[in-house]
């Protein structure tokens, strides 16, 4: 085992002025991540500090923060990736703060259901499935791996000044059933998407992609849609 110190954002909205940095040093095993650190902070040396977690395996998205200036998923990043002390975790950033790392996700979540990120198909459904080809599977390309870690939202400027935009991950989930030969929701979808809160809002600088644990791309989905908007309607 090996001491690292980590620097971590602490805020309580009921009690404190204001936030701070408290820095913690712990001995940590070669193996562990970010989360493992977190844990053993928390349960060992800090049981008033404040996170998020679930799966520990990259699936739920639940644990996204930032580290040393990057949103990412804390389960998934290795201590022995950052070399120098300290390691610096921040909340995510452009959400309103609960209490240390754990932020409000509600607006995240009120974005995406005004996208309605579920299949819109009012034929009787068949008796089996709704078959696709591999080529129109294609067409959805990643998106479906999205995790709704929300890591891309709170990286864009965008999203930090407009509290209306839909933001990337919303937008990657419009994306993904638009194209979608299945569904039959894309006029459904319009009003949400057509507006200066909405595709329009994008400036395309893709600190989206960047951000991505899952390096998936919302700033091409983006662009697909807006080019699927513009030939509807011209």
């Amino acid at each position: 085992m090996s001491q690292r110190t980590f620097k971590i954002f602490r805020y309580n909205p009921e009690t404190d002025k204001k936030p701070s940095y408290k820095t913690y040093t712990i001995e940590v095993e070669p193996s562990w991540t970010i989360l493992d650190a977190l844990n053993e902070i928390k349960w060992y040396h800090d049981g008033s500090l404040t996170y998020r977690r679930s799966c520990r395996h990259g699936i739920c998205g639940s644990c996204a923060m930032q580290i040393n200036g990057l949103n990412d998923l804390s389960c998934e990043l290795q201590i022995s990736n950052y070399p120098k002390d300290p390691i610096v975790i921040d909340p995510l950033p452009g959400f309103e703060i609960y209490k240390d790392l754990a932020v409000n996700m509600e607006p995240f979540y009120a974005a995406l259901k005004r996208v309605k990120p579920w299949l819109i198909n009012d034929n009787p459904p068949p008796g089996s499935e709704r078959l696709q080809s591999p080529e129109e599977f294609k067409l959805m390309g990643d998106s479906i791996a999205c995790i709704l870690c929300a890591a891309c939202t709170s990286s864009c400027p965008s999203f930090w000044t407009d509290e209306d935009y839909l933001g990337p991950a919303a937008l990657l989930k419009a994306f993904r059933y638009t194209f979608d030969t299945r569904d039959e929701g894309f006029e459904d979808r319009l009003e949400a998407l057509d507006n200066k809160h909405g595709l329009w809002r994008c400036h395309k600088i893709t600190n989206c992609f960047t951000a991505c644990p899952k390096n998936l791309n919302p700033t091409e989905a983006i662009s697909k849609l807006q080019r699927k908007v513009v030939s509807e309607k011209w």
